[in-house]
């Protein structure tokens, strides 16, 4: 996370090799599990075991939003807060709250 730059006046993130990996793999795991979801409705699945492979999707959605958002405020938050962009904060609290819903 040390190595990310965030240039947040034209809103991209520049993230390492390794970091774009981690977070890609773990959206590739999620999108076989929506495949696995929708073979499952397909194949005429009891209901009770979709729900649980539902929920298992969105945990899995979930620990994506935790990762980066833990790398966006080591990185982009940090550093905005340590050069005075105080605006940042009001923008992490509204996707905080979004993610929270």
């Amino acid at each position: 996370m040390e190595n990310e730059k965030c240039c947040c006046s034209e809103k991209t993130t520049v993230r390492s090799a390794e970091q774009k990996k981690k977070l890609i793999n773990r959206l590739r795991r999620v999108e076989g599990q929506i495949r696995g979801l929708q073979s499952m409705i397909e194949n005429d699945v009891y209901c009770n075991d979709i729900l649980i492979q539902s929920s298992a999707v969105i945990a899995a959605l979930n620990g994506f939003n935790r990762e980066l958002l833990a790398s966006h405020i080591h990185s982009c938050v940090a550093r905005d807060i340590r050069e005075g962009k105080d605006e940042v904060i009001d923008e992490l609290i509204a996707t905080m709250s979004k993610l929270m819903k």
